[in-house]
């Protein structure tokens, strides 16, 4: 089975690159984070004629997630128990589906903003939440995939120096990201897929490599055993390989055995 996670920052946009890039690596799962569209306003005609079913949450014109699959679709759940709100109000941020025998979740973890806003506070007890959860899911195939908003190591960041007073560095979300390896999940690319996976547009960042690896996937030990590789396409990310203008995340690949 080969899943892939990608933050494709509209997928009304880029829809037909989505459908280009299923094909071209023939996909079997695809996570989805950042559609920015309400479940009614995903296009679905393409997917459904490549053999696709689609299970998706949204609503309104932010986050969004969805799961896109031709091995299955069953058991679609929106959230996950103890899942928190902002401010009142739920945020499509995590849906999670069984592909092929596989429970795949689709994860956009909240990004923070900055350390002294409610936002940040908010990201920890949502991943306190999500490690609580995942507490009952780890003795089964489970890939806890998606657009993580956190860099584990300075190697993840272009320049640690720059993010000194900024979200995604600091030791709390570092802890809350290795608390799943504490619990015996495994993040499973980062050895066969090293480097980036987010550049921002400003100033060219993707074509000067000044990236972060903030997109990643953790599975349970079941599933962790079975990974015999991973990649990160940078061509996706590449402004001057496709039509189109691209998302500011490149696509990450999972390759499981049966």
């Amino acid at each position: 089975m080969r899943i892939a996670t990608w933050n494709v920052n509209s997928l009304r946009t880029r829809i037909d690159r989505v459908e280009a890039f299923l094909q071209r690596h023939d996909i079997d799962v695809l996570a989805i984070q950042e559609t920015k569209a309400k479940e009614e306003q995903i296009p679905l005609m393409g997917l459904q004629m490549l053999g696709y079913d689609v299970a998706a949450v949204g609503y309104d014109q932010w986050n969004g997630v969805a799961i896109v699959s031709r091995v299955g679709l069953e058991d679609v759940t929106v959230g996950f128990e103890g899942m928190p709100t902002f401010k009142d109000a739920s945020e499509a941020r995590a849906l999670g589906a069984t592909c092929g025998g596989v429970r795949v979740w689709s994860l956009y973890v909240p990004n923070g903003r900055k350390p002294d806003d409610p936002h940040y506070a908010y990201k920890l007890e949502w991943l306190a939440a999500l490690r609580a959860a995942a507490g009952e899911w780890s003795s089964v195939p489970t890939a806890l995939v998606g657009d993580w908003n956190i860099c584990p190591t300075d190697e993840d960041v272009f320049d640690v120096s720059q993010f000194r007073n900024s979200t995604h560095v600091t030791p709390a979300e570092r802890d809350a990201f290795a608390a799943f390896g504490e619990d015996g999940w495994l993040e499973v690319t980062r050895s066969h897929a090293a480097g980036y996976t987010y550049w921002d547009y400003y100033r060219q960042r993707f074509e000067r490599d000044r990236g972060l690896k903030i997109d990643f996937a953790i599975c349970s030990p079941p599933l962790a055993s079975r990974v015999t590789g991973a990649f990160i396409d940078r061509e996706e990310r590449d402004p001057t390989v496709f039509a189109g203008a691209p998302s500011d995340h490149a696509p990450v690949i999972v390759d499981i055995a049966d």
